[in-house]
């Protein structure tokens, strides 16, 4: 049976951003590319809304993530972990909550800012930038803030009018992954019990908060090697024929 890879979305996107490396993959793996909850087919988290209470969490993105495998995998088979972005920070989660079965971690600039001290210059860009989205005057400002923050000044108001309704539409779920990744109760110390081989990936023209945090994440996992990609934040669906490659040789040698 060939081994199962488990794909895993940035904010704002989906498992349709992983076609093109699930296809170059197809012949040697089983590629499982799954929707985080609130994006995609995937339900918005349970309990969730204005006055509710709820805090979301990376906890309850593992959960999702396991009853999905469940489905499709025994229930003590093995996979690999691909993530990009929030999509690599549940990944760590994940890995660190289920080390038997995670045969390798390939990730893309994942946002695991909890990672860092308040006064780390990484940390205190993107807390700013968080603040600016919860502080904004409506759903199409913070959205404006969030995509051109992660592509470029201006991206947003470059879209067509229906891409831009579909982004709007969830800056709910952006926020709650904000909420999620910022409160994760994890240091750099408990990283050093995930001893899987490790590819931390940050692209050479992102912003300081990803470009920051990446050397030091590889640091302190025992395992890991960190690669410059080309490209930005943005770089495994704008450069997926220059990053794809380099993830697929990761997991040809683990």
């Amino acid at each position: 049976m060939k081994p199962a890879i488990v794909l895993l979305h940035s904010s704002m996107s989906s498992k349709a951003q992983w076609a093109a490396l699930t296809a170059q993959l197809a012949d040697t793996y089983r590629c499982l590319p799954l929707d985080l909850l609130g994006y995609g087919a995937a339900p918005f988290p349970a309990g969730a809304g204005a006055g509710s209470g709820y805090v979301h969490t990376l906890a309850h993105e593992a959960e999702a993530i396991k009853a999905a495998l469940a489905t499709t995998l025994a229930p003590d088979e093995p996979f690999h972990l691909v993530g990009h972005s929030y999509g690599g920070v549940s990944a760590l989660h994940l890995a660190r909550s289920m080390p038997d079965r995670v045969l390798s971690l390939a990730l893309h600039e994942p946002v695991a800012f909890h990672l860092l001290p308040d006064d780390d210059p990484s940390k205190m860009e993107i807390t700013g930038v968080v603040g600016t989205i919860l502080g904004a005057g409506s759903d199409r400002d913070a959205t404006r803030t969030f995509i051109d923050y992660w592509n470029r000044p201006g991206a947003f108001d470059a879209a067509p009018p229906a891409a831009q309704d579909k982004m709007i539409a969830m800056i709910a779920k952006v926020r709650l992954d904000f909420e999620a990744l910022l409160g994760e109760p994890v240091s750099f110390a408990d990283l050093a019990a995930l001893t899987v081989p490790t590819l931390v990936m940050a692209g050479q023209h992102s912003p300081i908060s990803t470009r920051g945090l990446a050397p030091k994440l590889a640091a302190a996992l025992p395992n890991a090697t960190m690669l410059e990609t080309c490209g930005a934040h943005m770089g495994p669906i704008t450069h997926a024929d220059a990053i794809n490659p380099v993830i697929a040789e990761f997991l040809g040698r683990h």
